[in-house]
């Protein structure tokens, strides 16, 4: 996951590694969802605070996300935090390959400071892309990921694959219930 540069390999930094980019032209909508640069390991919401659900890919699930968790569904956009949408993001990617490759891509970005000002990147959450254990290189590039970022899992859930969101949220997303304050 990182690059061999002329002065050695680029290796990726844990926190803050420099002011943020000027703010990104509103009207145009970006390649992908970026945030801000810092990658809190422990960040929590306040409890009155909302969430933006932006896809780092299409069909991630922020829509599903943000209807069961409450928050603002932000498609594959950047949420205007000066519209009263959150800048408070939360990425959404399936677990296949692309959807990795997706929150690689992300991540790169913000390692770029390729970012508008007011996002801050709050967790990615992952949701399965099919029942049953991860193939290991799957599980591998998760952990890459996790050594940079808060990671939350979303098991499968077959009651939502059929549009049925009524139940609770399931039990392995506490962590992530109680980072976003939701019921």
């Amino acid at each position: 996951m990182h690059q061999e540069t002329a002065g050695g390999p680029e290796i990726w930094i844990r926190g803050p590694v420099g002011a943020a980019a000027a703010r990104a032209d509103a009207s145009a909508p970006p390649q992908h969802p970026i945030a801000d640069n810092s990658f809190p390991a422990s960040a929590t919401l306040s409890e009155t605070s909302s969430v933006s659900w932006m896809n780092a890919h299409g069909g991630a699930g922020a829509t599903t996300l943000a209807t069961v968790f409450g928050g603002f569904d932000a498609g594959s956009r950047w949420p205007d935090p000066a519209g009263g949408a959150s800048g408070r993001i939360l990425l959404v990617a399936r677990t296949h390959a692309s959807g990795l490759q997706a929150v690689s891509q992300v991540l790169d970005m913000i390692r770029k400071n390729e970012q508008p000002s007011g996002s801050v990147l709050q967790a990615v959450v992952l949701v399965a892309d099919a029942p049953g254990r991860l193939p290991q290189e799957l599980a591998k590039r998760i952990k890459v990921i996790g050594s940079v970022v808060k990671i939350h899992r979303i098991p499968w859930i077959p009651a939502w694959r059929m549009g049925d969101l009524s139940g609770p949220a399931p039990r392995e997303a506490s962590a992530l219930s109680k980072l976003i304050g939701s019921r």
